[in-house]
């Protein structure tokens, strides 16, 4: 049997390419045309696609070893006043023990720190709930603290930090109303950090705004603050002495007294010795402005020579060049008062 000789494309004549390109097309047409028909067909009986939600990430991140220690409960407010006034504030934080619950913490299992009731977070210095809680992470009691938010914990950057510092070393875990975070996480520890920064400038800002209103005020004469004794205010805003003769007579004393003895605890002695009670004038409630005796006090001896009120104006008590730290536990701020020429009128 002979083979046939192949034929090259070049020997063709062109009507014969025309008749081969042409029924190439089509044949490529109907492949294509087959190959599409059974993908749909395929799409037809294919189930259709089911959305799976990411493991929650806030129980995804409590384990076992977290389980095994203590939640602790962090609650505090910044005054008493606040703790007295804004009590829907204490009951949302003190409900966080039940979260706990929720998260899977038996109730044995709770603790709950409430001392620092009526204290400021700027600093960890006298407040012996959080340095109790410091000291419960420290040595691996504690899986996790929840606050209400961060800024309850610490309103300072450097005690804020040390708590994450701390609760990272020990894996414990910071919860607040939003979520769970695990300081060992890079992510959630930029998150922490965020929201501690975030609540720091927002104080400051507010700060900044009170005390320049205070000044818009003092420059317009119309900062109305407490009058020391001896001192009442007129309709017309003035400050003018009080208008009965005993309390006059009695603060004439206290001045006659202070000029002879030079000082404040000379002047107490001698209101004591002689059963002098300092007068006043109720400040707030249905007898606001009736005048009352009290015995006297240091400060109330203090009071009648606080000139600023009646110069109207608003007396910056921060030195400029910067506080002086004052003992831990001591009432004082440690703040330096500025001299009068550089008191802002």
């Amino acid at each position: 049997m002979t083979r046939k000789a192949p034929i090259h494309w070049s020997t063709l004549p062109p009507r014969q390419r025309e008749r081969l390109i042409v029924l190439l097309s089509r044949l490529v047409e109907h492949r294509l045309s087959a190959v599409g028909t059974a993908e749909e067909n395929a799409d037809e009986h294919r189930p259709p696609p089911v959305y799976r939600a990411p493991a929650n990430p806030t129980y995804g991140k409590i384990q076992s070893s977290h389980l095994q220690r203590q939640a602790v409960v962090y609650v505090r407010q910044s005054t008493l006043q606040q703790v007295e006034r804004h009590q829907e504030s204490t009951r949302l934080q003190y409900a966080l023990v039940d979260r706990a619950v929720e998260l899977g913490w038996s109730p044995s299992q709770i603790l709950l720190i409430d001392e620092d009731l009526g204290r400021s977070g700027a600093s960890a210095e006298g407040r012996p709930g959080f340095q109790r809680l410091m000291a419960e992470v420290g040595l691996d009691h504690v899986g996790i603290v929840l606050g209400i938010e961060i800024s309850r914990l610490a309103r300072s950057s450097r005690d804020r930090d040390q708590l994450l510092e701390v609760c990272g070393l020990f894996n414990t875990l910071i919860g607040d109303a939003d979520g769970i975070y695990d300081p060992q996480t890079y992510n959630d520890r930029l998150l922490l950090g965020l929201k501690g920064t975030m609540s720091e400038a927002e104080l400051h800002i507010l700060e900044q705004r009170m005390l320049e209103g205070k000044r818009a005020k003092a420059r317009r004469g119309e900062l109305h603050s407490l009058l020391p004794r001896g001192y009442v205010r007129a309709p017309s805003g003035e400050v003018i002495k009080d208008p009965d003769a005993q309390v006059r007579g009695v603060i004439e004393t206290v001045f006659r007294q202070f000029q002879r003895c030079g000082t404040i605890n000379g002047v107490l002695r001698y209101l004591v010795d002689h059963h002098i009670q300092l007068p006043d004038r109720v400040r707030s409630g249905p007898r606001t402005g009736e005048p009352r005796l009290a015995s006297p006090q240091p400060r109330d001896a203090e009071q009648p020579a606080a000139q600023p009120h009646l110069r109207r104006c608003l007396r910056l008590r921060t030195s400029p060049h910067g506080s002086t730290p004052s003992p831990a536990g001591t009432p004082s701020t440690g703040r330096t008062v500025a001299p009068p020429q550089q008191w802002r009128c």
